[in-house]
């Protein structure tokens, strides 16, 4: 009987059809709970002939679109575009101020209707232009090959155009947050990705993947395990716009940051920034070296933590973040979490939880308390201590940090 077999537990589940022999899945969730619904995902990506080694599953695993958030997928030769997903690029961004506790004010309020008038949060851009300070990244390094892409695959294209949407937030999970360290210095953190455009670069492709498999008669355990073929004209089109909603997504969190900084310095004198700064994905795809072969690595919901790597993993609203160096433990693909993980659906936490209970799960933090943004309430979110125990041979914590501002889309 195929197994799949949890690297920490040492227990074992019977794959669905045990006609096709399913690679192994090891998983860092020893104190974590995972679904029923996780676990056959975790199968159904194990069957695919294409894995390499194994499935990694970090400790934030929870249900996603095809793969869980919170998998390493290593392929040779195919790489399925629900894997990556539809924010691709989408990571964190964070960087150490000169500032301390002592210097901001006691309300906080002031700095985070700041932060909200230069970021455009929620599905807002910056109008009917490339804004004045998002010009050179736009222009420099994005314009040409997009219109490339557009021109040869118009379905991309956006109605807010990603020219004017560089150096905005977005919703849902993604942030800009001020956090204090465990010696009370100041940092500036956000989350987002590639916006609007990397959404329909992944909706597109993921479409044309399921219409190949059907071209191709492959039978899936899941649709959304469609895949392209290495050497394939939508494998090479597709690694392209990847590669630019990538990169955009990475402009786009630095062109964040400048802004962020830029309102801190207006705030307060004195102010600068350290060398402390760290930019990472955790939705991406990346050729990679494991285990004697170059192989695809797709992180969905996972950084990169080859040894040495500094990373990022927050919490929820109201949870301690931490800035981590990697380990480079080569079961997991050099990789870790990405956050703490939701214990329930965005429906659920609306369903179960008040703005009462919100109120006081971000007691001391300035953020939204409204019904709003209900389904991001900490509670809707694993247990960060126990994410970050699981994974104790993954990544050593350098920094811990507590959330004083929260900016949310």
């Amino acid at each position: 009987m195929d197994r799949t077999y949890d690297l920490l537990t040492e227990s074992f589940a019977p794959a669905r059809d045990t006609s096709v022999r399913a690679k192994p899945v090891k998983m860092w969730t020893r104190g974590v709970p995972v679904d029923d619904g996780s676990r056959q995902q975790l199968l159904n990506t194990a069957t695919m002939p294409f894995i390499h080694k194994h499935v990694a599953v970090m400790p934030d695993v929870h249900y996603g679109k095809g793969a869980t958030v919170g998998s390493v997928i290593p392929t040779r030769g195919a790489i399925i575009p629900a894997a990556v997903g539809v924010d691709i690029g989408c990571g964190m961004c964070a960087v150490r101020t000169t500032l301390s506790s002592h210097q901001l004010p006691d309300n906080l309020s002031g700095l985070r209707s700041a932060l909200e008038t230069v970021i455009p949060v929620g599905m807002a851009d910056h109008g009917q232009q490339v804004p004045r300070f998002a010009e050179n990244a736009w222009y420099t390094g994005f314009k040409r090959r997009y219109d490339e892409l557009q021109q040869k695959y118009p379905a991309i294209s956006t109605r807010n155009s990603p020219a004017r949407q560089i150096g905005t937030l977005g919703g849902g999970n993604h942030f800009v947050e001020v956090c204090l360290d465990q010696d009370d210095r100041v940092w500036v953190m956000l989350h987002s990705g590639s916006r609007g455009v990397g959404n329909r670069i992944g909706s597109f492709f993921i479409a044309e993947a399921r219409r190949e498999m059907e071209r191709l008669f492959v039978h899936l355990p899941d649709r959304d395990l469609a895949y392209l073929a290495e050497g394939s004209v939508l494998f090479d089109d597709y690694m392209a716009a990847v590669g630019w909603a990538q990169d955009y997504a990475r402009a786009n969190r630095d062109v964040m940051l400048k802004q962020a900084l830029a309102v801190m310095a207006t705030a307060f004198t004195d102010f600068g920034v350290t060398d402390e700064a760290i930019n990472c994905h955790h939705n991406y795809v990346e050729r990679e070296h494991h285990f004697g072969e170059n192989v695809w690595v797709t992180r969905k919901g996972a950084v990169r933590a080859r040894e040495g790597d500094l990373g990022i993993i927050p919490g929820s609203m109201g949870a301690k973040s931490f800035i981590v160096r990697g380990k480079g433990n080569p079961d997991s693909f050099c990789s870790c979490s990405h956050g703490a993980g939701r214990a329930m659906s965005r429906t659920e936490a609306k369903r179960r939880f008040t703005v009462a209970d919100h109120e006081a799960a971000t007691a001391g933090v300035e953020c939204r308390k409204d019904e709003g943004v209900i389904d991001e309430t900490p509670k809707a979110y694993k247990d960060i201590d126990a994410v970050m125990a699981a994974q104790g041979d993954l990544v050593e914590v350098v920094h811990t940090l507590r959330q004083i501002v929260c900016v949310k889309g």
